[in-house]
Order: structure tokens, then C-alpha cells, then sequence
């Protein structure tokens, strides 16, 4: 069922259009209004998941016999609706790039009808993804040097949604997954242990780590805190040096104070001979803990982050927009309050230096000297240009993002109090908008 995955006012407008026949081109933006509460930056993800969403958009005759019963809608638009398929060309600003707020993450130019209908589903695929990325890229400036993989699967609102968050904390660097089925889709690597039911079905801890040991001897990392932390440390010294695993060990906390228990963790391991083993780190983990973690010198490897970023808990909605900009070649604009917009097709343009901020200008204005486009044209005629293949584009994102990642300034990075990576119009597109401001704008009322 992919027609009727919008709104119904979508609907009802795009019926309105067929039946009066308007078919021109319209070209919708798709941006942040402003970023939300402690984010210098915004990481662009989800573009994939929008593309394939455009290919598939159609309504089947069990859809047209709803909107025909339930919503009312006519014969004629409803053989309009039945043949409608997105034909249209799109521009977006490829994953795993640093933006800032008003920039385009993406733009639609179809037949209105069509690009109409599609605006509720591409705000939920790129929203949704760009929030979790950005998300993921905080603790990923907090954690260092140490591996982050992703433990969001259970807490996320929908196994959807834990498909998006893998890919999208993949793109921002995570290491690893526990979500298998995403590993095995896009090609990252699966990361897990052992659950503390695991630990209580054996008779005892020992004789749990043991098992696991022996069955997977290749990387065996103990989870050591069901009963007491340092006692099951002290057991998974004493099966490694029984088992002798093949592949390097680790132990996993999940419980207490970890800046202490890894401290002391890494001492009785390094006593024992382990120096090499790992400490992995979950439970209740984001940004700030982790920097707090890292900042403090806490001797640990890995963090298992899960909740706090599979549902961005701290900022988990973005002032996203899907705005009219041209309809038929004629450049148009909103007006209202705190929401208005810039008009006509667009392209952004970026200097290699840090801290310049990027240019939004018409999509045939020349480069400015210096600057390089980030929009790309990424579907033609509803066909997507690049192949899709799914570990090869988290590959080419998270290479995007580890570029912008360097490039972003220092005081956008901060988690907290960033000063946000800005964009300014160029003066074409600013003096295209005061001329059409001028010419909507009513002349003042005069007193009585």
C-alpha cells in the first residue's frame, strides 16, 4: 500500500489539480526551518529510503476503491489517480553530508500532483533519518577514538525504524550493529554477546562464560555484571586462561558506576595478562555520558548506545518543511510569519574553508569563485541515477561524512552551546525574493 501513505489533504489537492488540469512542473524544497536545541549541524540521511519510496509511489484498485467509497473522490479522478507514477527529476544533497538549517536536503520538481502527493512521505524517510544521524554523529564527536555500535533495535518506534537507525548511525560512524538483518542489508558488521538470562540459565557464571567460550571461541566478550561486576570479571579471566579462545576477548558492563568498574575491570584484566582485552560499555549511554566517560580517561574500548539515540531522545523532531517554490516556471514564496520561504530552484554552494558559510542561490546561477555545489541531481524521469545498492551507498555516505566531519568547525561540534553552521541566500535569490515580497506585500492600511 503505497499510494495512500500521505495525507489526505495531499489527496484531496492533487485531485484538484488533475481536474482543473494542472499538470506544469512545480518544484517543492525540502529543508529545516532551524536546527533543533543543542545541534550546530544536521546529517543528511534518508535519501535512499525517499528515492525508493518515489519508484514505488502508485495506487493499486484496492486504493482507488477506498478513496472512491470512504473519501468520495470522483471517477475522473480516480482514473487520473490510477495511472499517476512519479516521473519527476530530483535534487538532494547526498548522505552523510554536514548541513545547517534552510538548506535544501532535497528538491522535487514534477507535476504538481505529483510532487504533491509525495511531500508526507518524504518528510517522514528523510526526517526521521536525518534526526537519528545527527544524533549518532554526537556521540560520535563524544566517544573519540572508541567503537560505537548501535543498540537501538528494541527500543525504537517500529522494526522499520530500527532498519533506518542502523543505516543512519552507520553513515555517522558507528562501528557495528546488533540488528542482524540490517548488517546483512547494508553490509555492516553484526556486534553481540550475551544477555544476562543467558548468565542465569547455567548454574552458575562460570559455567556460563565457559559455554560461550567453547562455542564461539573467536571473539568472546563476557558480560559480566548479572550478579557481582568484578567477581565475573575475575570468572572470565579464569575460563579465557581454561579455554584459551582463538580471538581476542572482551568483557561488557551494562550496570553501575563505569568509569569506576571499567578502572578497576582494566586492572584486574591487565594483572591477569589480558591487556588486550576489550571493555565494552551499554546501558543508558549517549552524547554526554560518553564525553563525560572519555573526558574523565575511563579505560574503555567500546560503547553500546541504544535508546537515547534510536529515538533521538533529547531532540527527536525536526522543523522540517516541504515548500512550494515554482509552479509552471513562475518563481513563488510564503510569506507567513517565522515560516516564510526563498523561492525558485535552488543550489548551495560551499567553500572548502571551515566557518565560511554556504551560499543558497538559484539553481542556474554560476558557482561563485571558490565554491563547490553539495545538491546533486540524484533521479531523472522517476529513475534514480546511481544503483541501488545498499552497502555501497552507506559506504560512499559515511566516507561523505567522515570529510564534513573534518571540515565542520570546531565551535559546530560542541555538544553544547554549537554556534550553528549558517547559509545566506546569494544576492540573485535575495533580490528575487524582495521583488516578489514587494509585490505581495499590500499597502499599509491607512488609520481612521
Amino acid at each position: 500500500m503505497t499510494g495512500l501513505l500521505t495525507d489526505l489533504y495531499e489527496v484531496r489537492m492533487a485531485a484538484s489539480y488533475l481536474r482543473r488540469g494542472m499538470t506544469a512542473p512545480a518544484t517543492f524544497s525540502l529543508f529545516a526551518r532551524r536546527l533543533p536545541r543543542r545541534r550546530g549541524f544536521l546529517v543528511a540521511a534518508g535519501l535512499s529510503d525517499a528515492l525508493a519510496f518515489l519508484e514505488q509511489f502508485r495506487f493499486d484498485d484496492d486504493e482507488l476503491a477506498y478513496l472512491r467509497t470512504v473519501v468520495g473522490l470522483d471517477e475522473g479522478a480516480l482514473r487520473a489517480l490510477g495511472g499517476l507514477r512519479f516521473t519527476g527529476d530530483v535534487w538532494a544533497v547526498p548522505e552523510g553530508r554536514v548541513v545547517g538549517a534552510d538548506v535544501p536536503l532535497l528538491e522535487v520538481t514534477a507535476p504538481i500532483a505529483q510532487a504533491q502527493l509525495v511531500e508526507t512521505g518524504l518528510l517522514n524517510v528523510l526526517t526521521f533519518a536525518t534526526v537519528v544521524a545527527t544524533k549518532a554523529a554526537r556521540c560520535r564527536i563524544a566517544a573519540g577514538g572508541a567503537d560505537l555500535i548501535d543498540f537501538a533495535f528494541r527500543r525504537t518506534h517500529g522494526v522499520d525504524a530500527a532498519m533506518a537507525v542502523a543505516r543512519a548511525s552507520a553513515i555517522a560512524g558507528f562501528a557495528a550493529t546488533s540488528n542482524v538483518e540490517a548488517a546483512r542489508r547494508y553490509g555492516l558488521r553484526a556486534a553481540g554477546t550475551m544477555a544476562h538470562s543467558y548468565v542465569q540459565a547455567f548454574g552458575d557464571e562460570r559455567a556460563a562464560f565457559r559455554a560461550f567460550a567453547l562455542d564461539f571461541p573467536d571473539r568472546p566478550v563476557f558480560l559480566v555484571d548479572t550478579y557481582d561486576t568484578l567477581a565475573g570479571v575475575h570468572h572470565a579471566v579464569e575460563v579465557v586462561d581454561e579455554v584459551r579462545p582463538v580471538g581476542p576477548v572482551g568483557i561488557r558492563l551494562d550496570s553501575g558506576d563505569f568509569d569506576a568498574l571499567a578502572r578497576a575491570s582494566r586492572a584486574i584484566l591487565d594483572a591477569a595478562g589480558h591487556s588486550s582485552a576489550r571493555i565494552i560499555a551499554s546501558g543508558g549511554l549517549d552524547e554526554d555520558s560518553i564525553a563525560t566517560l572519555v573526558a574523565g580517561g575511563a579505560p574503555i574500548n567500546a560503547y553500546g548506545v541504544g535508546t537515547r539515540m534510536g529515538v533521538s531522545r533529547d531532540a527527536p523532531s525536526l522543523d522540517s518543511a516541504y515548500k512550494l517554490v515554482d509552479y509552471a516556471g513562475r518563481p513563488v514564496l510564503k510569506l507567513s510569519p517565522g515560516k516564510a520561504t526563498l523561492p525558485g530552484a535552488k543550489q548551495v554552494y560551499r567553500a572548502a574553508s571551515a566557518g565560511v558559510p554556504d551560499v543558497i542561490a538559484l539553481r542556474g546561477e554560476p558557482a561563485p569563485a571558490g565554491l563547490r555545489p553539495i545538491l546533486e541531481p540524484v533521479m531523472v524521469g522517476g529513475v534514480r541515477l546511481s544503483p541501488a545498492d545498499p552497502a555501497a551507498q552507506v559506504r560512499a555516505a559515511r566516507e561523505r561524512f567522515e570529510a564534513d566531519l573534518a571540515w565542520l568547525p570546531a565551535a559546530a561540534r560542541r555538544l553544547d552551546d554549537p554556534q550553528p553552521v549558517t547559509a545566506t541566500p546569494s544576492a540573485p535569490l535575495a533580490d528575487l525574493r524582495d521583488r516578489l515580497t514587494a509585490g505581495l506585500t499590500p499597502p499599509p492600511v491607512p488609520p481612521l
